[in-house]
């Protein structure tokens, strides 16, 4: 994935724990993916963003 410099507007994301959030509701990556965890996803929850990356000191934070 390819970081930007500024927050993609066409990619919303509310995940504040992902080193990509941009603060305003907002992916800083120039593209994301998508899979799931299911063999055949019936609903949102069985989709996850593989794209998401811990953000550095959120490990012990619940």
């Amino acid at each position: 994935m390819e970081k930007q410099n500024s927050a993609t507007q066409s990619v919303q994301c509310s995940v504040q724990q992902c080193q990509y959030h941009s603060g305003s509701n907002s992916c800083s990556l120039s593209s994301i993916q998508i899979g799931t965890h299911e063999m055949y996803p019936t609903k949102t929850e069985c989709t996850d963003c593989e794209s998401f990356a811990l953000k550095a000191g959120m490990q012990n934070k619940k």
